[in-house]
């Protein structure tokens, strides 16, 4: 992933006018500083009358897609929240569907940890919360725990590279 996370700002009068005019803006800046940058790159327009931008490209957001008239509030946010949970932040936002109070929710009371798979976070929660006799270890299976877990709606996952499975409890 991209180190910074940034939106390309294009004046739509230049564009409709066949011509490319824009700017790329560090979306975690402050939000009054992309703003003026946002005014400056319109003042600074080819044609008269520019008042009008759109996002049309975007780096380090992940695999999460900003719409091309997301406002400057959100897509600050957003970025900033990635930037806050840079190991699954873009992908919660992806998997809630870009719903910044839920992923914020779910990223500060439901996160349980990052694990090789969902079966040892089943093992290590049953390790700590079960006292469990010497002989009966070998008769567990944590896959089918981890499974039943993920079906009945307790957790969900989030995949993010090999052997790094992010969970949360699905409150």
């Amino acid at each position: 992933m991209c180190t910074e996370i940034r939106i390309y700002v294009a004046d739509l009068a230049a564009y409709n006018n066949g011509k490319l005019h824009g700017v790329w803006i560090n979306a975690t800046d402050d939000l009054e500083a992309i703003r003026e940058q946002v005014n400056q790159m319109l003042a600074d327009s080819p044609e008269d009358f520019a008042e009008e931008y759109a996002i049309h490209d975007h780096e380090g957001f992940g695999r999460f897609i900003l719409s091309e008239y997301a406002g400057l509030e959100t897509v600050h946010e957003v970025a900033c929240f990635i930037t806050e949970y840079p190991d699954f932040g873009s992908e919660l936002l992806n998997h809630l569907s870009g719903d910044l109070e839920e992923a914020r929710t779910a990223a500060e009371e439901n996160y349980c940890g990052c694990y090789q798979s969902l079966a040892d976070f089943a093992e290590e929660l049953t390790e700590d919360t079960t006292q469990i006799p010497v002989n009966l270890p070998y008769y567990i299976d944590y896959e089918r725990m981890a499974r039943d877990m993920e079906l009945n709606g307790d957790v969900f996952t989030l995949e993010t590279g090999l052997e790094e499975v992010h969970i949360f409890w699905n409150h």
